[in-house]
């Protein structure tokens, strides 16, 4: 999805995900220091950009990294000055084993010594961590450095994308979202990764790659990431803010089904029966014919996967629009609204999205490694993604939202899967 000069990509770019330090090396999102330089480093969510960095004026300051004092850079015979640079302080998870990299707006104001460590966007969220000092498990610090790591990705793309997130602890506590990162105990009971009323929970041992692989292997699964576990809990969030008792009612029924059918009982029937005849021309993928609610989430799931994926394209110049590829590419009328006014850009982003993953997985082959993305999206499922594309890209929802209504009943899924576990 490379555009031609002087024309516009088909979807807006969000975050991007190439950025260069001022010594003109190349960094990473990951980053907190430049390799090359030395140069500090810092992920402003704002601007979603990974920021080079020097020390501000007020102790334990910084801005961004520039040849000369701002106050310098101006005019003064001229009675112009320059405005002040932003100020920012460290997350304080920076210094703890999440090596959280992103900024906190200070506004030349730091915190004094003994105050509340200032938390970034991405870290508030978090009601409860591991214990980092627990001697029977030393890896806790490692493990949950992986999960902050997938959860930063995953919370710069829904801040680009111009979603709610604030911590339902001290920003929003009736519709915000929080965090719950636990272990299971060595002797039971297994913690569940799942959703409840805007807390997601996450396995801990889920960022252990041994033990994630022996899961997917067990549950089938062609994919299992600590990302994708994220993306697809949070769709359920996102469902219960942005869709449950809204006007988009109308629509999700028509392409999910009915939520309202035994959400247990369909649980049940999955794991004793597995997945139903042909899924495939239907479905995302074998767990999304669960129920339509799993079906959402998967889907929105694939959404995030993709809107990520093809903005680190086209960050890097990846000229996906002009692979050389043999494909049948999808038509307007696979989409839900064949007839919105920019239906057609949708659909240049989707085929170049069928292109860009053939094309990786025909590389991951040829390194010996499983496909970059093994699923296949059936005419069915382009629909329902164009439907989250346009609950996403519409504004209806900003103005009041019918809050967070579902119940317990979501951890059931959970507990079904324990049992196979």
């Amino acid at each position: 999805m490379s555009p031609t000069p002087g024309s516009q990509p088909h979807l807006p770019t969000l975050a991007g995900r190439a950025y260069r330090c001022q010594c003109g090396c190349p960094v990473f999102f990951r980053n907190s220091e430049c390799l090359a330089c030395g140069t500090p480093l810092g992920y402003d969510p704002e601007q979603a950009r990974l920021l080079p960095l020097m020390p501000g004026t007020a102790p334990g300051s910084w801005v961004i990294w520039q040849t000369e004092p701002a106050a310098l850079s101006g005019h003064a015979g001229d009675g112009i000055l320059p405005p002040p640079a932003l100020a920012y302080t460290r997350c304080a998870n920076l210094q703890t084993p999440a090596a959280c990299n992103w900024l906190v707006p200070s506004n030349g104001q730091v915190d004094d010594a003994g105050a509340t460590p200032l938390l970034c966007r991405a870290c508030r969220l978090n009601r409860t961590i591991p214990d980092l000092n627990d001697p029977e498990h030393p890896d806790n610090g490692v493990l949950w450095g992986r999960v902050e790591l997938a959860k930063r990705r995953l919370v710069s793309a829904l801040l680009a994308l111009g979603l709610p997130v604030a911590s339902r602890m001290t920003e929003d506590t009736a519709r915000g979202i929080m965090f719950d990162i636990l272990r299971s105990p060595d002797n039971g009971p297994h913690v569940m990764t799942g959703h409840n009323t805007g807390l997601i929970t996450l396995n801990l041992q889920e960022a252990d790659d041994a033990v994630r692989e022996a899961v997917r292997e067990t549950m089938h699964e062609p994919y299992r990431t600590l990302l994708g576990h994220f993306r697809h809990e949070v769709g359920h969030y996102y469902w219960d803010r942005l869709v449950c008792g809204t006007p988009w009612m109308e629509g999700f029924h028509q392409l999910f089904g009915d939520e309202n059918q035994d959400y247990l009982a369909s649980l049940r029937l999955n794991y004793e029966q597995g997945p139903p005849d042909q899924w495939w021309l239907h479905y995302v993928s074998a767990y999304a014919s669960t129920h339509p609610w799993e079906d959402w989430a998967e889907c929105w799931a694939h959404y995030l996967h993709m809107r990520d994926t093809i903005d680190t394209a086209l960050g890097f110049g990846l000229p996906t629009g002009s692979a050389q590829l043999e494909f049948t590419p999808f038509t307007l009328d696979a989409l839900y609204q064949p007839e919105h006014p920019e239906a057609q850009h949708f659909l240049d982003f989707l085929n170049d999205w069928t292109r860009l993953t053939t094309m990786l997985n025909e590389m991951s082959r040829s390194m010996g490694q499983p496909d970059f993305y093994p699923f296949v999206l059936p005419r069915e499922v382009v629909a329902k993604l164009h439907f989250i594309h346009l609950l996403v890209t519409s504004a209806s929802w900003l103005p009041g939202d019918a809050g967070l209504v579902r119940t317990a009943q979501q951890q059931l899924e959970g507990q079904m899967q324990g049992q196979i576990q």
